[in-house]
């Protein structure tokens, strides 16, 4: 099992820029892809963006190309997503989670088996 802890969320203004970052222990960190997803009040949980173990093989949702970046340092066993030119429509609890394979299976959150706490993020406009 993979334990998951994200930080970086808060208030920022449209067009600002936020960091998160996930810290994860339990396993090598290597070994499997991670993903963000975000989930919106009264919506479903959906997926952000997704990098491979070694960080070769990344996704992303159309909405966020161009303005959001994830990357991977696995010395330090830590998911950076860089968020760049929010929206309001970013508004939303941001969620890691760990896949189960080092590659990226599906972009389905079924395939990620572990998940942090959520870092809430806000986009005032």
């Amino acid at each position: 099992q993979v334990q998951l802890v994200e930080s970086g969320g808060g208030l920022v203004q449209a067009g600002g820029s936020l960091r998160l970052s996930c810290v994860a222990s339990g396993r090598t960190f290597s070994s499997y892809a991670m993903g963000w997803f975000r989930q919106a009040p009264g919506k479903e949980r959906e997926f952000v963006t997704a990098i491979s173990g070694s960080g070769g093989q990344i996704y992303y949702r159309d909405s966020v190309k161009d303005r959001f970046t994830i990357s991977r340092d696995n010395a330090k066993n830590t998911m950076y997503l860089q968020m760049n030119s929010l929206k309001p429509e970013d508004t939303a609890v941001y969620y890691c989670a760990a896949g189960r394979v080092p590659y990226i299976s599906s972009l389905h959150e079924t395939d990620f088996g572990s998940w942090g706490q959520g870092t809430q993020v806000t986009v005032s406009s």
